[in-house]
């Protein structure tokens, strides 16, 4: 089963005029992790992204990758759009929606949903809030918070460290375990660039008692700009 997502964690709060008009990445990692939670079931994934980005904030972008729930569904493919503003030197604001959709059996789409999204970056910090009205085509609400802070130690290393948690808003609906509707999720992950690679590696972990324990996630990946 899908756990709320770590990718899209995941747009970077980056200048937009630092952003090329496209830019493609290709990643391999050795678990899908979204939010501590694995999509294919521990086994390595291989995740491709293709980005459009204006020079006035507004951006667009489709992602995809491989999963494993334990039946016919084989592809996880989102589609996000949205827009970043810098409000001032150190403060930003990222809001858009995405669309997530899931391929391989016919009953595969039955998971599909949309989620808005709301981004604060002061400086090295961010503040994250996630929601969406239809999580994993349950009908119930669902929502994210997250804090993440970045050291940079250089201009090549930074050390991320993060905590959110995931609530559902329909424990009928939905529920992580049962009688449970939340989780928190942690991690400290390394990143670091070299020979035009992006690599990172970090630990992970959750509160859940059946799954999401804590692993260590390797990931390396190149990004085309065009």
């Amino acid at each position: 089963m899908k756990s709320t997502r770590f990718w899209l964690l995941m747009l970077p709060l980056v200048s937009h005029q630092a952003l090329a008009d496209w830019s493609a990445t290709l990643t391999a990692v050795s678990d899908y992790l979204f939010n501590g939670v694995s999509q294919t079931d521990e086994k390595p994934a291989l995740q491709g992204s293709l980005d459009w980005a204006s020079q006035n904030g507004w951006y667009a972008g489709v992602w995809g990758s491989n999963v494993d729930f334990g039946d016919d569904t084989k592809i996880e493919a989102d589609i996000y759009g949205g827009y970043y503003l810098d409000l001032s030197d150190s403060l930003n604001l990222d809001v858009g929606l995405a669309q997530y959709t899931y391929h391989g059996a016919s009953y595969s789409s039955e998971g599909n949903y949309p989620e808005a999204y709301m981004k604060w970056g002061m400086g090295n910090t961010s503040f994250n809030l996630w929601y969406s009205w239809d999580y994993f085509g349950t009908g119930a609400g669902h929502y994210i918070v997250m804090l993440n802070h970045k050291v940079q130690v250089s201009d090549s290393f930074s050390i991320l460290l993060g905590i959110d948690k995931s609530t559902s808003l329909d424990k009928d609906k939905w529920q992580w375990e049962a009688g449970d509707d939340d989780y928190i999720h942690w991690q400290a992950t390394a990143n670091f660039s070299r020979w035009g690679l992006d690599m990172s590696v970090g630990v992970q972990g959750t509160d859940l008692d059946s799954y999401g324990d804590t692993k260590v996630l390797f990931t390396i990946g190149r990004t085309f700009t065009f």
